[in-house]
This record gives structure tokens, sequence and C-alpha cells, in this order.
């Protein structure tokens, strides 16, 4: 199930000329951008309309990504099975009508934050499908020389919805009340699913009759996953600074709003300049991975990420407030920078290198290793928070995100400069992979 060639060199037809992919990328930056101001307005509404506690902020988060962990090993055998497009038009339907809800309860008086939290949770389950289907999608869509300048577009340009989504939400909201903004990301999830409703594509459902029970291929993908020498070790890496990275994001906004009193506006900006160093994350990628080798960005970059988290819990321990917003504003923008290398780099690779027919399993797989860990992170954080404080909770936070990248650190991928193109047989040992390293003639481990 791949894309289907529109020319007689696919390898050589820029994706600017694929009708189908920028259709499917106008559609994802109109999304990405109205999702942007939801992802203002929760923690602005729970934390100064409803005055959300610390738990309560906690239990929020968690009720939005439980879904990753209660479903997310399912829903990739499920999108192996399914049309991915039109999982994506379903997923975003779902969406744009929990999120109108919310406005609606709100204008009548009898929003309670128990409503935010079913909210969350049906927005989350949506997305897990939705992301599944997302991640799987590109190879299907472009040719596979064309999946890294694929991604690096469509990471480039959710970077710049993010730039634009909070800058203008922060704006919105010195004259319009946060569940307005509600209406904006219901627009936006309606938005995607016009413009996927456009895409063509040619992928066709795998029969009935060559599927296999869903423990059974749920088990597939989770073994390629924890066989695959690099792959494990990146999900391990992931994993671990998800958790510890949730320890501190979900008492940010308390952190911002409450403590440093920097208003809507104030969270608007630290969330703009994270996308900023995001946007620059996603589109230095490639020169990188040129500049220092491919494999050996993703440690690198995994590094520099948890530095700069240590900034935050810094900038609850400032007395001036400007000072504070200073350092916040230095974290969020070297943090994205950093984490958008990464996560373009590992993503791509693991596009590349997983057989098409488990993709979603794959993806799922990995989904639910490093985003099933964030509501149990997110709960954590809320107790941990009114049990110790805020900085200290960060600060536990941050000492967790740099030991979480050893599995990285301490492997082949630190003096990889290219990483593997294709399926590596279950023989490969990691100690191949580094003894077929050969930084003078830019190959490591791959092919091509």
């Amino acid at each position: 199930m791949t894309a289907e060639p529109t020319a007689a060199d696919p390898a050589k037809t820029s994706l600017w000329r694929d009708r189908n992919f920028t259709t499917f990328w106008a559609g994802q930056a109109l999304g990405q951008f109205g999702a942007q101001l939801g992802q203002l307005a929760f923690p602005v509404l729970a934390v100064t309309l409803l005055h959300a506690s610390e738990f309560e902020v906690g239990v929020l988060n968690a009720a939005g990504l439980a879904a990753f962990l209660a479903v997310g090993l399912p829903a990739g055998a499920w999108v192996d099975r399914w049309l991915k497009r039109r999982t994506m038009i379903t997923a975003d339907l779902l969406r744009m009508a929990a999120m109108a809800v919310v406005p609606l309860l709100w204008w009548s008086g009898s929003l309670e934050i128990w409503h935010l939290y079913a909210v969350a949770a049906i927005v989350g389950t949506a997305t897990v499908f939705f992301d599944v289907a997302y991640q799987s999608y590109v190879p299907v869509l472009v040719p596979s020389p064309h999946v890294r300048e694929a991604n690096s577009k469509l990471e480039a340009t959710a970077q710049i919805a993010r730039i634009g989504g909070p800058a203008a939400g922060g704006g919105l909201l010195a004259v319009v009340s946060a569940p307005v903004l509600f209406v904006g990301e219901a627009a936006g999830y309606l938005l995607s699913a016009v413009f996927l409703a456009r895409t063509r594509d040619w992928e066709v459902r795998v029969p009935a009759a060559a599927r296999r029970p869903l423990p059974v291929e749920i088990g597939e993908g989770l073994s390629f996953v924890v066989r695959h020498p690099l792959i494990s070790r990146i999900a391990a890496c992931t994993g671990g600074m998800n958790f510890s990275g949730m320890l501190i994001y979900t008492l940010m906004p308390v952190l911002v709003l409450r403590n440093l009193g920097l208003g809507p506006q104030g969270m608007g900006l630290i969330m703009t300049v994270g996308a900023v160093g995001g946007l620059l994350g996603a589109v230095m990628a490639p020169r990188v991975a040129a500049r220092i080798g491919e494999g050996t960005a993703i440690p690198v970059c995994a590094v520099v990420s948890s530095v700069f988290l240590l900034l935050i819990p810094l900038a609850g321990m400032v007395s001036k407030p400007a000072a504070s917003l200073v350092l916040l504003l230095v974290s969020e923008l070297g943090f994205g920078f950093s984490v958008l290398v990464y996560n373009v780099l590992q993503l791509t690779m693991r596009q590349r290198v997983c057989p098409p027919r488990l993709l979603g399993r794959m993806n799922a797989s990995i989904r639910f290793a490093v985003w099933g860990v964030m509501p149990l992170a997110a709960l954590a954080s809320g107790y941990l928070g009114e049990q110790l404080g805020l900085v200290p909770t960060m600060m536990i936070g941050a000492a967790g995100s740099l030991l979480a990248t050893a599995p990285v650190l301490f492997s082949p991928l630190r003096t990889m400069r290219t990483l593997p193109d294709e399926v590596l047989p279950d023989e490969v040992r990691e100690d191949e992979l580094l003894e077929d390293e050969a930084p003078e003639e830019g190959a490591a481990g791959g092919r091509g």
C-alpha cells in the first residue's frame, strides 16, 4: 500500500507539484491552527475561570491522554485494517463535535470541571486514532524518497500554526472569554476533515481473509518495536522523557497563570516562542543531520532538550516575573528546536524501516509506550504539586528527563552518520550496526 506514481520518476517529482500532498498539507495546517487555540483555551479555562487545583489540572491532562494507554495498542491493529484517510476524517468530525459542546455549556451557565474531563477524554480517544493513521499515512501518500521531506514540511507547518495559534488566542482572550476559543478549535477540525475528503490516495483496505486475530496482530507491532535495535532504544528514551516532561508541563499553566501572574497573554507568548523553536527545528532538521549525522543528532538533541527543561523550575525560583518570563522563553525556544529535530529524524527512520503492513501497529505500539506514560505522569504531577510544591516537582521532572536520554546516548546511534532506510534483518545486532558504521563512506547500518 504505497503512493501511486504520478510521474515517470516519482523520486524526482517535487512535492510542491503533488496535488494530493499539497491538499493534505493545507488541511493539516488549518487544522493545526485551530487546535492550538484549544491548547491555550483548556488551561486558561480550567485555572482562571473554573479555579482548578493542581490535582484537578493533573486529572484534566490525564483525561486527555488516557486513551493512548487504554486503546493505543488495538488502535494500531484497527488502523492497519481500515483506510487511513477515512479514519482521520471520522476522528476530526468527532473532535469537532466534542469541542463545540464546551462553549454551549459555558453560555448556558452549567459548565463544570468534570465536563472538561469528559471532552478531553473524547478528543483524546479520537486523537489516538487520528495520530496513528496520520503517522502511517505519509508513506502511503508520497513515494519513499520524499518521506523525510514530507515529514519536514508537515512539521514545519504545524510549528507555524503553533506560532500563530497561541499568539492569536492570547490576543483574543483580551476581548473574549476562553470558551470562545473552543469554537476556533472545532472549526479547525472541520477544515481538516474537508481537505482530507478532497485528498486522493490509492490505499486498498486489507482483505478480511488476510486478517488474523487482533491479539496476534497487536503482538506483531509490539514485537517489531521491541526487537528493532534502534527503535526500541528510541522508544525507551522518548517514553522516559515524556513521563518526566509531563511532570513539568502539567503544572506549567499553574506556574505561569497563578504563581507568576503572567496571564493568558504571557502563556500564549511562551507557547508561541516554543513553536518558533519547533519551526526552526523542523526546517533545520535535514541540515543538522547532514552536519553531525542523522544518528548522532538523536542523542544530542535528547540531551540538549533536557538541559533546556531545567530552566522552567529555575524560572519558578526567580523573584522577578520579567526574569522568569525570559527564562521560560529561552527554555521553550531551545526545547522546541531540539525536540523537533529529534522527532523528524526518528519518525522518518521508523517510517522507512517498517513494512507498510505494520505501519499502523508499529506507530500505535510506539505511541502506547511513549504517550501511555503521560496520563500517569499527569496524575503524579498533580499529586506531587500539592504535596511538594510546583518547583520541587518540576526539578524532579528535569532530572528524570536527563536520565532518560541514556538508552540513545549509550547506543550505536551516537556514531551513526546515516540511519537505516530499509528493514533490518532479525539477526542484525547492535554491535553489528556499530561495526558496519563507516563515516568516511557516508553509510551506517542502512543502504542509500
